[in-house]
């Protein structure tokens, strides 16, 4: 038997299976949402702010 797991995006129970192409997604449109909202900056990973144009410790310029 294969795990079920809730997708991400609209919390639908589905199988974790290598035939579910979109895993951990449902479908092609949660992935997207999910994509959407990163690249909007819905979603992001805590850390302290970066400043592109401030050096790094090795004196080069962060990019």
């Amino acid at each position: 038997m294969k795990p079920v797991v809730k997708c991400p995006g609209c919390g639908k129970q589905i199988e974790w299976s290598e035939e579910n192409q979109w895993r951990p997604f449902c479908s092609e449109r949660c992935k997207l949402i999910d994509l959407g909202a990163w690249a909007n900056e819905d979603h992001a990973i805590p850390g302290k702010p970066v400043n592109p144009w401030e050096q790094n410790e090795d004196g080069n310029k962060q990019e």
